[in-house]
């Protein structure tokens, strides 16, 4: 089970299959959801309850439960919560349990969240399914603390990255915040195009640092801006999307001259959110390179695309 839990991404799906798991355990018709983080925390992970319920911000036993399990029966146990969070607990029926078994996850003293379990009535949990629960959430801890500590090392690697473009562009007043636009828009034309979490990654790191180059001058700076990516091997696409991020589709660009599909496609989708970034997203102004300048059938995807909504993160 172990195996299987470490081939998934991240710590929301490692909680789900273990919620699962430790639902199993207890031998009942248990339901339950995993939360992430101390005091009030958000739900990442439901077991038999609506999936809706998952996202919704909670206070709950684990606040107060100092890293031991508790055994609940017949508490209410989310009075503390707003209205809202009580309305969508009640919706998913989570509201009331006649019986709750909260298990926090603890890796080396800290707490990282709680697997929640609820049983229906008449259900006795064992002493024995009670300590198959509590060591198998021990079991899951150092797991989901690797996974927070990438996701948290991500966060920081993106914000060092994005506070290096600032400062490069800083130098030229009219293109504060363009790095980060064209990334957002890449990411989202790349999810369009079928990208995977990992290669929309690496192509929002090639957008950000598309113009990093330019520190050094306008002329060449795509090359000069590759270069700054030579010995990050897991960013190879980056890099080759940066370098040819100015090749044309009728190779008339640089700097190889290549067409067509030639031109690595992460390139393309750059150059595709590029030419949007600087037309201000005038779709016609984008529209008129198709064929000549811009892979036609990334512009075309660039028209189906729908609004980005408020504040969305790539």
């Amino acid at each position: 089970m172990l195996a299987r839990l470490l081939a998934r991404p991240s710590a929301a799906s490692v909680l789900d299959g273990a919620l699962a798991h430790a639902a199993a355990l207890l031998g009942s018709e248990a339901k339950g959801y995993a939360v992430l983080g101390r005091g009030a925390a958000p739900v990442v992970a439901v077991h038999g309850y609506p999936r809706t319920l998952a996202g919704t911000t909670l206070e709950g036993p684990w606040v107060t439960a100092g890293g031991r399990p508790q055994l609940l029966q017949g508490r209410d146990l989310y009075a503390a919560n707003p209205p809202e969070a009580l309305a969508r607990l009640e919706a998913a029926g989570a509201r009331q349990a006649p019986l709750t078994f909260v298990v926090p996850l603890t890796d080396h003293g800290r707490t990282l969240g709680a697997l929640v379990l609820d049983c229906p009535a008449g259900t006795s949990l064992s002493p024995a399914a009670q300590s198959a629960v509590t060591a198998w959430a021990a079991s899951v801890a150092p797991l989901v603390a690797v996974m927070e500590s990438r996701r948290e090392w991500r966060q920081t690697a993106r914000q060092i990255a994005s506070a290096v473009v600032e400062a490069v562009e800083s130098l030229e007043f009219d293109a504060l915040g363009h790095g980060e636009a064209v990334a957002d828009l890449a990411v989202r034309l790349g999810e369009a195009a079928g990208l995977s979490p990992r290669e929309r990654e690496e192509l929002w790191y090639a957008a950000l640092l598309h113009d990093l180059g330019k520190i050094h001058g306008e002329p060449g700076h795509a090359q000069m801006g590759a270069n700054f990516l030579h010995s990050v091997s897991h960013f190879a696409e980056a890099q080759r999307a940066i370098r040819h991020h100015h090749e044309r589709w009728d190779g008339q660009g640089e700097p190889d001259g290549l067409s067509g599909e030639e031109i690595p496609l992460y390139a393309r989708l750059l150059a595709v959110a590029n030419a949007s970034a600087h037309a201000d997203g005038n779709l016609a102004a984008v529209q008129a390179q198709a064929g000549t300048v811009l892979d036609p059938q990334l512009v075309e995807l660039l028209a189906s695309l729908p609004p980005a909504p408020a504040g969305a993160e790539a």
